[in-house]
């Protein structure tokens, strides 16, 4: 994470703005899941009139360094103050529509995490990348219910 010397007027204009801030819808859904999520649009309508009315404003850019492609996302103050951070991402395909796809999907996280917007329920986004099904997570919740604990692998939603 970079960020200025001080941060402390960002600070105090980032807590009056999330004090206003709403849930992102999750408006739109996967087809090949049949799951919906809150996609990139859907975080700036929850953040962006807060972030604006206390002087606050979100940069994103795209690059390439020695670790390959990142979005790097910075929030910035009217007083100059600034925090940012890069999100590296890997391209499912190497190609203009895959770097494009995986842009628009760091931008997301990258914003919601700096202006700590969340969906209006538990996003599972996420999850669909990864290959989950509803029919774990059911399973699971059903022997969770049940008492009988489940063990936290490297593919289980508690490790993310």
């Amino acid at each position: 994470m970079q960020r200025s010397d001080s941060i402390a007027a960002l600070a105090a204009a980032l807590s009056k703005a999330q004090a206003t801030m709403t849930s992102a819808k999750k408006d739109s859904t996967n087809p090949h899941f049949k799951s919906r999520y809150a996609d990139l649009a859907s975080i700036w309508d929850a953040c962006r009139d807060s972030l604006t009315k206390n002087g606050l404003a979100v940069v994103q850019l795209p690059g390439k360094d020695e670790a390959g492609y990142y979005v790097e996302t910075v929030l910035t103050h009217a007083s100059g103050e600034f925090i940012s951070d890069k999100l590296h991402i890997v391209p499912t395909k190497d190609d203009p529509q895959g770097l494009g796809s995986a842009i628009t999907y760091a931008r997301k996280y990258g914003l919601s995490a700096i202006a700590g917007v969340a969906p209006d329920d538990s996003d599972d986004d996420g999850e669909a990348a990864m290959g989950r099904t509803d029919v774990r997570r059911e399973q699971s919740a059903r022997a969770v219910a049940q008492g009988k604990p489940q063990p936290i692998s490297k593919s289980s939603p508690e490790d993310f």
